[in-house]
């Protein structure tokens, strides 16, 4: 790239890129990153004196970029496939809730769509993402499914709250899990 070609993309004048170039004077550190990511390097590339490999520098920078573009790509495919549960969970209830008029629990499948939906983030989230983030889900799946259970009961005139307590030896087997997944 010339100077003049580099002055025009930093809006400065190439009498002042030229002073840069011979040494005699330093450009603004925004106007540093502003280079950097124009040549895609980073600013500590930029700045160093000796670069034995210039190669190495500048593909490791494209290779975080790469990195950062699949790790995007990966989040839409996750949040495309729990819309997909959210999706069928509609394609349940729309025919039944146009069809009849006495349907008294078909809005279920909404409450039984957040713990797929837990299910789903879990599997793509153990593939792809922090393993970490897998006791958080599970907590979520485990209550969520509680919740749409204790929401089927009580549709049939039930109310069985005591299911919940269910939920605390599970919580407790998940922190303690989460534990000894730390420790080891």
């Amino acid at each position: 790239m010339t100077q003049i070609g580099l002055a025009e993309k930093l809006n400065y004048s190439d009498k002042a890129v030229s002073k840069w170039e011979r040494g005699e004077s330093v450009p603004d550190i925004s106007v540093l990153k502003n280079i950097a990511d124009l040549f895609g390097v980073t600013v500590d590339y930029l700045i160093e004196s000796g670069h034995e490999d210039d190669d190495d520098a500048i593909e490791v920078v494209v290779d975080e970029a790469a990195l950062k573009k699949k790790k995007r790509s990966r989040a839409m495919i996750t949040g495309m496939s729990v819309l997909l549960v959210w999706l069928i969970a509609s394609v349940i209830f729309v025919p039944i809730d146009i069809a009849t008029t006495d349907a008294v629990a078909h809005w279920l499948a909404y409450a039984y769509a957040v713990p797929a939906s837990m299910l789903v983030w879990l599997i793509f989230n153990s593939i792809w993402f922090n393993r970490r983030r897998n006791y958080l889900i599970i907590s979520l799946m485990v209550w969520t499914l509680l919740a749409a259970i204790h929401l089927s009961v009580l549709v049939g005139g039930f109310n069985v709250w005591q299911i919940y307590l269910l939920g605390i030896p599970g919580q407790l087997i998940i922190s303690l899990w989460s534990v000894i997944g730390k420790k080891t």
